[in-house]
């Protein structure tokens, strides 16, 4: 019966690893993937993680199930580490996750059997959410978001668009590092558009990626914590991939914040329900690292120190790109204000394939760069390639 099957269209971004990996010339760079990469072209393991992984090799008991729900202590530690004090007091019903887009599915799962039926999605957006939205059953609907000729925020637009929703919609945020453009909402414009959210009755889904990676732990999460402290209702997911560097260790979570603790109780026995016909259980190693880590203080401190040592690489290679880009592109010195590891160019996809053939340069069709692919020492080559265009 597979003959029934008609083939899907590859992931371009998956497709682009392989173009990379079967290229054969000296210096060519990736700024496709979006995972972090060191001075090496690396992506590290932090400290803290080689020495949670040591003691728990150590002292690990068994390797029995966790349960549908998880380890209920990775998920305290990680609640209060995403949320602080707008986290504290409220009814939450939580679940550990097979990483973010874990949880993200998760959480459009409960929206449908909620009788949430459309989510609003600023555009552009990671292509990965329209598509879980729209597997679960949800309608997405598109706002404007970011105009790319001009490296801005369509803030007046979105909130415009947003004042037509209807309550009892969702409407999907980027808690920081928004990818793909790496815009900065200001703090007025998050009191704003949760001001709004509360009046419209809207249900946020709030997409925490990259805490950390952006102005900073309690920075990255502001706008979430302003959020959270205007509405009654919000989901959130959460993903330990790149703040840990846990890729390949699919560690997440789902968050729903309810008006009551028995309304949290039965969110989470339906997301309980969900994910044990999903998947039956969470993967448990990468939540008992990051658990350790969270547990221990001198463990976080050196996560913490790396993890400001990545943001810091991250941000210096922002300045010398946007400086360099200037010189042809002035408004690409906003690159320079924008956070986290990605900015989507105003270039043209020949544009995108001349620095593919020409300069072995990779980056997808849209010109969405990872800034954190890029060495120190290959800043002023890249520009000069980009200035020949």
């Amino acid at each position: 019966m597979f003959e029934t099957l008609n083939r899907q269209p590859d992931d371009p971004l998956l497709a682009l690893i392989g173009l990379y990996r079967a290229d054969a010339r000296a210096g060519k760079v990736d700024l496709g993937v979006g995972v972090y990469r060191d001075e090496e072209g690396a992506t590290p393991i932090f400290r803290a993680v080689k020495e949670a992984e040591r003691r728990l090799v150590a002292g690990q008991a068994t390797k029995s199930y966790v349960g549908p729900e998880g380890d209920p202590v990775f998920l305290e530690r990680l609640w209060e580490l995403t949320t602080g004090p707008s986290g504290r007091d409220r009814a939450v019903a939580s679940l550990q996750t097979p990483g973010g887009s874990g949880a993200l599915r998760l959480a459009a799962d409960l929206m449908a059997r909620m009788g949430v039926t459309r989510i609003w999605v600023g555009v552009p957006t990671w292509p990965n959410h329209p598509a879980i939205f729209k597997v679960a059953g949800l309608e997405v609907v598109s706002h404007p978001f970011f105009d790319v000729p001009s490296q801005s925020i369509l803030f007046d637009e979105m909130m415009e668009a947003l004042k037509t929703a209807e309550k009892g919609d969702a409407v999907l945020l980027h808690a920081s590092c928004h990818n793909p453009t790496g815009a900065v909402l200001t703090a007025d414009q998050w009191h704003a558009l949760s001001t709004l959210i509360a009046e419209r009755g809207l249900l946020p889904l709030i997409d925490s990626a990259y805490q950390g990676f952006g102005r900073g732990l309690e920075a990255d999460r502001a706008g979430l914590c302003t959020v959270l402290d205007a509405v009654p209702e919000a989901l959130l997911a959460i993903s330990c991939s790149k703040n840990f560097g846990l890729y390949r260790e699919r560690t997440g979570a789902v968050f729903a914040v309810t008006a009551t603790g028995d309304i949290a109780l039965s969110a989470r026995s339906n997301l309980a329900a969900l994910a044990r016909t999903a998947y039956s259980m969470p993967p448990d190693h990468g939540a008992a690292i990051v658990s350790e880590i969270l547990g221990d203080d001198v463990l976080k401190a050196d996560w913490m120190a790396e993890l400001d040592v990545m943001r810091g690489r991250v941000a210096s290679i922002r300045q010398r790109l946007a400086a360099g880009l200037s010189r042809r592109w002035q408004v690409l010195t906003a690159v320079a204000e924008q956070e986290g590891m990605f900015s989507l160019l105003p270039l043209a996809e020949e544009d995108v394939l001349r620095l593919r053939a020409e300069h072995a340069i990779y980056m997808p069709g849209s010109a969405r760069i990872n800034i954190a692919g890029l060495k120190s020492a290959e800043v002023d080559a890249v520009v000069e390639k980009f200035l020949s265009l």
